[in-house]
């Protein structure tokens, strides 16, 4: 057995997933960050939102892209 298929990813997804975490947390900081009652300002209803979805857009990216 190789070495290169001891683990399921690669070092380029591992990063990916990183980041991707990274962002989904500065999407739910972006919406805790609004000062609307109940979140209903453009931090908490638009852009924390899309930040957090591009953060599980990046997500599974990550895991469906092919290992080095």
């Amino acid at each position: 057995m190789s070495d290169k298929n001891l683990l399921p990813f690669g070092k380029k997804n591992y990063r990916l997933m990183l980041a991707g975490i990274l962002v989904v947390i500065l999407g739910f900081i972006l919406m805790s960050l609004d000062t609307e009652p109940y979140g209903f300002g453009f931090l908490g209803i638009t852009l924390g939102p899309l930040v957090v979805l591009a953060g599980f857009i990046l997500e599974f990216f990550a895991i469906l892209s092919k290992p080095e």
